[in-house]
Parts: C-alpha cells; structure tokens; sequence
C-alpha cells in the first residue's frame, strides 16, 4: 500500500466524519445515515493500514475519530445486571470450556509431576534433610503439628479471605503472564507443584499421607483446578503469540486476552468458593468423608457448569470474548 496515495484519497472522509461529530446540533437522518457509513468506511481504512502500513500518527487520529464514532452511533453503554447474568451463564463457562484442551493437559501433567516429586521426598531421606532439620520436619508432621493447624491458625474469614486473595492473584498473574509466551506460567506452576508434593512426600514419609490428603481434597479439588484453568488459558495466550491461526496476530491477541481478563473475574468467583470451603469446612469437626464429599461435589458442580452450560454456549458461538459491537472493527484475514 502507498500510505500517501491512501491518505490523499480518503482524507476527505475522515474530516467529513470529524466536522460530523463535533455538529453541536441534531443530526438530521441524511447525516445520521452518512456518519454511520462515514464510520464502518473509516473503521475499514484503519484496519487497512494498522496491518499493511502501519503509522503511528496516522493510526493513532483514526484509533480516535473511529472510537468517537462508535460512541456517537452506538451511544454509551452501561454495565447492567443482563451483563453480569450472560458473562456468568454464557461468556464465562464457554471461555473455560474453549481452553479446555490446554488445562486438561495442563491439570492431568501437573498432578503427575506433584505425585511423582511426592513419591521422590517421601522415599529419599536425603531430600528431606535438605528441606528442613529433622526437629522442624518432626514439627511439621506430627499428630498435632503444623501442617494440621495451619487451617485453624487464623480466624476462618479471615484466613478465608486471606487465601482467596493469594490464589486469585497467582490465577491473575497467570492468565496475565501467559503474554510473555507462557514461560512464567509454566514457573508459577512448578511451584505450586512443588510445594505440594513437599507436602505429600513430608506426611507420608511418617505414614500420614491420609491425613494429608483429608485436609488437601475438600478445597483443593476445585481451587487447584482453578489454578490449572488459569495456568492452561496464560500458555494458551502465549501461543497465540506464536501461532495466531488465521486471524491476524493483532486480532487474535485482543480476542484472547479480552476472553483471558474476563475469565481471571470469573476464576476469582471460583476461587471465592474454595476459599470458603478452606476457611470454614476444611478445619471444621466433620469427619474426614464428609469434608472430602463436599469438596467433591463443588467440583462436579464447577465440572458440569463448565462442560454443559459452556459446552451449549460455545457451540453457539459465544467465545467468552465482549460483545460483537463493543469490538474493534476488523477486516476479513485470508486463511
């Protein structure tokens, strides 16, 4: 493309738009029907040249002159509870439903490799002394110990809020990061990981692994299957930076990072849940199957909202990205 050549053909339009949209009176319907095609034109032209001649000047003019139109011919729009029930009952589940086959992966892989470092600590002596000294492992493991009381060590808001901050922010950073072609993510990952199987190799080097896990499983099941959501959406992100398919690399990055922000608000409502559950069924006087059970069934509930509700919207089409009209206006892609 000649951006000169360009520029010279369709200045006209573009200072027609702007004298249009800074009228102080009412348009009459000549001129409403010539700002909206004045408008789809110009949105067209920026789309022409952000991926065939790219100028920040010039880009930057358009970016405002089409975001002025868009506000003069759609009108403001204001969040409203309609909103808050599509992203919970469509945009949400479909998004997470989408990335499913990179946080499955993600979940199934990192289970593996918390088993297997678990198995590692638990079985060589070595490594645990490397960890702590035999007195703080005592301290840790024992009937009684830290491990048993770090759930009851606070007041249960409190501790509940508390942990539904940290894990929602490691969701966040996660689905933010994915950006940088997913390699923190895979880090934050690690150790999460990590700190688990210390845990799994630490209790069941003394023999109380059960235990361990009656205290892990009732938040652990849906908050860890948050973190993997969050975790497989950030590589996911990543590798549209690599790979972005027929969209342009532009568009495609909007779309997905546009359905990641989205999906890092509903993580937080997930995470809410097993925060919950951490502060007040995990150190609570229920028996060990009654605690488990609830932590089940929260994940089949988030399991089936995820793959029933999601699965209809996504097939419907909705990605979990913003309303078609809330967009940028693109331009077709050759595949």
């Amino acid at each position: 493309m000649d951006l000169d050549v360009f520029v010279t053909a369709h200045r006209a339009e573009w200072d027609r738009l702007d004298a249009l949209l800074r009228r102080q009176r009412r348009l009459n319907g000549a001129e409403a029907d010539e700002l909206v095609a004045l408008y789809q034109r110009t949105a067209t032209h920026l789309s022409l040249i952000q991926s065939s001649a790219p100028d920040p000047q010039l880009t930057g003019r358009l970016s405002q002159l089409v975001a002025r139109a868009r506000s003069a011919v759609t009108g403001t729009r204001r969040a409203s509870w309609r909103d808050v029930t599509r992203f919970l009952a469509h945009g949400f589940p479909a998004a997470v439903y989408r990335s499913r086959h990179w946080w499955v992966p993600t979940a199934l892989l990192s289970t593996v490799v918390a088993a297997l470092l678990g198995w590692w600590i638990g079985t060589h002596p070595e490594v645990q002394s490397s960890i702590a000294a035999p007195s703080e492992l005592r301290e840790l493991t024992r009937p009684g110990g830290q491990y048993e009381t770090y759930y009851s060590s606070h007041p249960a808001a409190s501790f509940a809020a508390q942990v539904w901050t940290n894990n929602a922010q490691a969701a966040a950073m996660c689905l933010v990061l994915g950006i940088f072609l997913g390699l923190p993510v895979l880090w934050i990952l690690f150790q999460n990981m990590l700190n688990l199987g210390i845990g799994m190799g630490l209790m069941s080097s003394v023999g109380r692994l059960d235990t361990f896990l009656g205290l892990v499983l009732p938040h652990g099941l849906l908050e860890l299957t948050a973190v993997f959501v969050a975790a497989g959406t950030g590589l996911r992100l990543g590798w549209t930076l690599i790979d972005p398919g027929p969209r342009s690399r532009r568009t495609a990055l909007a779309e997905e990072g546009r359905a990641a922000v989205g999906m890092a608000i509903g993580l937080a409502l997930v995470l809410f849940v097993s925060g919950a559950i951490e502060g007040f069924v995990t150190p609570s006087g229920l028996p060990t199957w009654a605690r488990i059970t609830i932590g089940i069934v929260a994940e089949l509930t988030f399991l089936a909202y995820v793959f029933v509700l999601g699965g209809r919207a996504a097939r419907a089409g909705d990605t979990g990205d913003v309303e078609a009209a809330e967009r940028s206006a693109t331009v077709p892609t050759a595949a």
